[in-house]
């Protein structure tokens, strides 16, 4: 029978002919039949299933095996023995040992009819060790599953003991060679039932023998921190993982992470391939390990191993996002990555150039996956946001791309960023950053923030940028007795000559930080700003002065060179002088008083108060009954200094008639050219008091700096609770406050007081309405008599005499920003550019000043924004725009440097004079040794950083090999098929592009 079944089988007739003569073979076997012709019939199924070079003759050969284990079953068991069982196994089948794909099926199908037989337990224990010594010649994917396929039907098959282990670990390193050669989705279907098949006999035994698992994982842990393979372990040693329970979490990390053995590159090796996992289809709590283990290095502190994992791969992460089957692991991972990383804004500004084409490829996927992500990934980048405040360049393109998805509120966002960040002690990552970097492109130096020090470093920078000051603080001479000044000069110093790309401030911290602040903590940036000031100036006012007197200039009367050699210089730079007056409502007596500041307070009108006619600053005789009862007598007021007339601020009427670019100073009807003095004298002559009104006029919903000056320079009525005890009357009285400028600082900062206390909540509030900013501004200074007649004589005109006050033009500078709704927190950064004189130095200064241009003056000086260490090129349009698109993100302290002309005061002609003459002083000898001495220290550490960084990354895990990553994702829009964006990770293709 054997004899007619094999010439069947071998014949050439068509399948379905064979088909019946076969099936006439195999009925006839269900019939006695002797010992002999049974050995035949089962040594040609055998044949015929395990050399048969056609799907068709296997399947004979099966059907065959199977009918006579059933119906002969002794001579099956004396057929299927062991010794016939180890020679298959070992040697292969046939007189030339073949060794068959099929061996392992063939063992499989046979064992069933054995499992009762007295032989069944040796060949259980042949087994034992044969499966055991396949998996060590680290066999193919498609063969780990057959073994896997046969020990999850057959348990007893599976070695017992220190054998068990050993299988175990083996299988591990079988699954790290796994590799997927094909990129068909079928065969990646298939290869993917193969790894699970493989991993889910390694839960199997887990489950029945849980003193094996740490051992797996030990073997695990060898193979993906290994830095010797040429290749990188495959990812389908993540489907080993997610069989692991969660309970032994905590102790498996802990100990992985306190082992002395492991070394840092050993360390980041493993942890960057464990990041390679997102990419693993259908894996579960994947993430949940990959988070714990940052976990674990965040709390013995490996933070070098963090930072240069996290920046390494959080675009690869990130991209994951992208594919459906793998996205709510990554999200997870992307999640704790950038929540942890809060000592820089590097990671996430990796992202920021993908962030845009994300969000549209999710919102054209248009499914529950994609809009639970889009809604988590909005959340994670407004945290960032809040903590990175400060790149409105760099953040504009992601907020228009994330405008119309929900903004988490503030609790939300501190709750998240407190719970993931790697530790409270930022001075704990100084070492680690800034990493090796190059002085910025802007040749400007940053300032490394010390532990929410930012409101120092707004405040130095803007300083430093004040050109006139940063000469005259560099120009001290050495050895002198200001300490606190001396620390400035060298931190100017070194921000003027460092090779650094961001230098520590700590030296300067500890000597200027007011003793009232807290450490650690945000503090108000203005505060600081007037304590420093303070302080500067009085070091200087009790007799520790240096300063290098200015040479002497022949527009300087012998009186006013007096008054100016005898200030500080702090007063010669931000000092100027108000003179407030207040008069009885009654009797109508001024009494007057004069004030030096270093900054003006301005405050916010009231929400119903509308810098209109009917609230400006208008002469006495003409605000009219309701605030002024006129006299019987008027001829009594002539003479008062309270009926000169009272201009309102000057306000850049481009400022609400153009746009920012074009921003001028021209005046309704102005001649040719704006900027010239002429143009400030006639419009002082025509008007000053309808010029500054019509400069101050803006939207009724919108506030500007002049607005704020103008409602700081408007009468204020004493009444009720305020009124004023005049001496004249000797009684209280209803009385009328005004504040007029005396005289203009060279640098006038202006600090809008946006913080207030609010009694219902009992917390301290800010006002996030948005200032415009001119970037040109006209202040109404009060002309003292001898002034006048200084201007009147040598510029020949009378119109300062005549309207009491002069226009004096100042150009902004530094604009500090708030980012943030609280005082107490948030972040400060800032805009600054240098302002220098256009003047020509052969040009007579009893000429009308002529720059080149309006442009030159206000646009072509480059601004620069400074956050802390980043120090970018910046423009007056992102000043002017940059609460519109960050609404907590508000101006909160000017600076404005006095423009030079005939309208300012001759002492400030002489300070520009000599800044422009003089350029950049020369430092003394230990200051400029200091300097020599780190940049070359600095080199050093550079050469010594770039070994270390490089030894690192060499370390620093490969994708495995066996599949593509995504590397191509930046430009494959176009490629058929995938999880794309738009498929929702169905249809054809859907594994296509998919990253393992």
């Amino acid at each position: 029978m054997d004899k007619i079944l094999e010439a069947v089988v071998m014949s050439s007739y068509p399948n379905n002919v064979k088909q019946g003569l076969v099936r006439r073979v195999i009925e006839a076997a269900k019939q006695p039949m002797d010992s002999e012709q049974c050995w035949s019939m089962l040594e040609l199924s055998t044949k015929l299933y395990l050399t048969g070079d056609t799907k068709y003759k296997r399947e004979i050969g099966r059907e065959v095996l199977e009918v006579y284990g059933h119906y002969h079953p002794e001579e099956f068991e004396e057929f299927f023995n062991v010794l016939f069982l180890r020679s298959l196994l070992q040697e292969g089948y046939g007189p030339l040992g073949k060794r068959s794909h099929y061996v392992l099926d063939y063992i499989q199908l046979g064992l069933q009819f054995v499992l009762e037989s007295p032989s069944a337990n040796s060949i259980f224990s042949l087994l034992r060790i044969e499966v055991l010594r396949k998996v060590c010649e680290r066999p193919s994917p498609k063969q780990c599953a057959k073994i896997s396929k046969l020990l999850t039907q057959h348990p007893q098959c599976i070695p017992t003991g220190k054998h068990q282990v050993l299988f175990c670990q083996q299988l591990i390193r079988c699954i790290g060679q796994f590799q997927c050669i094909s990129e068909g989705e079928e065969d990646i279907m298939e290869f993917l039932e193969q790894v699970n098949k493989v991993s889910g006999l390694l839960q199997r035994i887990w489950r029945t023998q849980t003193s094996a698992i740490l051992p797996s994982l030990k073997e695990l842990f060898t193979i993906i921190s290994s830095t010797e393979e040429q290749e990188a372990p495959s990812n389908a040693l993540a489907s080993v993982v997610q069989f692991v329970p969660l309970e032994l979490m905590d102790g498996v990390i802990r100990n992985l992470t306190n082992d002395d053995s492991i070394t840092d590159v050993q360390m980041m090796t493993a942890i960057g391939r464990m990041i390679d996992w997102v990419s693993w289809p259908l894996g579960k709590n994947i993430d949940k390990w990959i988070i714990a283990l940052l976990k674990g290095l965040a709390a013995v502190k490996k933070f070098s191993i963090l930072i240069e994992v996290t920046l390494s791969k959080i675009e690869k992460v990130f991209s994951k996002l992208l594919y459906p089957i793998v996205r709510e692991g990554a999200l997870s991972v992307l999640q704790y990555m950038l929540l942890s990383f809060q000592h820089s804004h590097e990671a996430f500004h990796l992202l920021l150039p993908h962030i845009p084409r994300l969000v549209a490829s999710l919102k054209k996927e248009d499914s529950n996956s994609a809009a639970s992500s889009l809604e988590q990934l909005a959340e994670l980048i407004h945290c960032m946001f809040f903590r990175f405040s400060g790149f409105p360049d760099l953040y504009e393109p992601v907020l228009e791309a994330v405008k119309a998805l929900p903004i988490p509120n503030e609790d939300r966002i501190k709750h998240l960023l407190g719970q993931n960040a790697w530790t409270s002690q930022k001075n704990e990552l100084a070492c680690f950053y800034p990493r090796l970097a190059s002085k910025s492109e802007t040749g400007k130096i940053g300032l490394i923030n010390l532990g929410n020090t930012c409101y120092m470093n707004s405040i130095i920078q803007s300083l430093f940028m004040a050109s006139d000051f940063r000469h005259s603080v560099l120009n001290l001479t050495e050895g002198n007795s200001q300490p606190l000044m001396t620390k400035l000069q060298w931190l100017f110093a070194f921000l003027e000559h460092s090779q650094r790309p961001a230098i520590s401030p700590e030296s300067f911290l500890s000597a200027s930080w007011p003793p009232w602040f807290t450490p650690g903590a945000q503090q108000d940036c203005s505060e600081y700003l007037k304590y420093l000031l303070d302080r500067l100036h009085e070091e200087e006012k009790t007799g520790k002065r240096i300063y290098q007197k200015l040479k002497e200039s022949s527009l300087m009367s012998q009186a006013m060179e007096h008054h100016y050699l005898n200030k500080t210089l702090i007063e010669k730079m931000f000092g100027g002088k108000m003179m407030t007056k207040i008069r009885c409502l009654k009797c109508l007596n001024v009494s007057s008083r004069e004030e030096a500041f270093t900054d003006l307070s301005l405050a916010f009108p009231p929400v119903d108060r509308h810098m209109d006619e009917s609230t400006s600053v208008l002469p006495v005789e003409e605000i009219g009954p309701q605030f002024v009862e006129h006299p019987e007598n008027a001829s009594q007021l002539t003479g008062s200094p309270w009926i000169q007339r009272k201009p309102l601020v000057a306000k850049d009427p481009a400022a609400s008639l153009m746009p920012a670019e074009t921003l001028g100073c021209q005046e309704p009807g102005e001649a040719a050219n704006p900027l010239s003095d002429n143009a400030v004298v006639m419009d002082a002559a025509k008007d000053p008091l309808l010029t500054y009104r019509e400069q101050a006029r803006a939207p009724k919903d919108s506030r500007s700096v002049p607005d704020l000056i103008n409602y700081f320079l408007s009468p204020e009525r004493l009444t009720a609770e305020n009124k004023y005890h005049c001496e004249k009357c000797a009684s209280l009285q209803d009385a009328e406050k005004v504040a007029e400028l005396t005289e203009g600082p060279h640098y006038l900062i202006l600090t809008l007081l946006r913080f207030s206390f609010d009694p219902r909540t009992m917390k301290r509030k800010k006002i996030l309405d948005n200032v415009s900013i001119p970037v040109v501004l006209k202040l109404p200074v009060l002309v003292a008599p001898e002034e006048t007649e200084e201007v009147c004589r040598t510029g020949k005109d009378r119109a300062a005499l005549e309207s009491g006050f002069m226009s004096v033009v100042y150009d902004l500078c530094s604009v500090v920003v708030h980012s943030g709704i609280s005082s107490e927190s948030g972040h400060y950064y800032c805009y600054s550019r240098e302002c220098t004189d256009t003047v020509p130095h052969g040009q007579p200064r009893d000429e009308a000043l002529k720059p080149a241009s309006d442009k030159q003056l206000d646009f072509e000086i480059q601004w620069y924004l400074f956050n802390d260490t980043r120090v970018s090129f910046s423009s007056f349009e992102s000043v002017s725009n940059v609460t519109s698109f960050f609404p907590k993100d508000t101006a909160y302290v000017l600076f404005y440097r006095q423009r030079p002309g005939r309208q300012s005061c001759p002492l400030h002609q002489a300070l520009a004079e000599a800044g422009c003459l003089h350029g950049e002083p020369p430092l003394h000898k230990d200051l400029m040794e200091a300097i020599s001495k780190d940049n070359i220290l600095y080199l050093q550490e550079q050469e010594k950083e770039a070994r270390n960084r490089a030894a690192y990354i060499s370390a620093l895990p490969k994708s495995p090999l066996w599949w593509r990553d995504f590397d191509r994702d930046k430009d494959d829009d176009s490629s058929p098929g995938g999880c794309g964006p738009a498929t929702g990770g169905s249809g054809s293709g859907s594994f296509h592009g998919l990253v393992f």
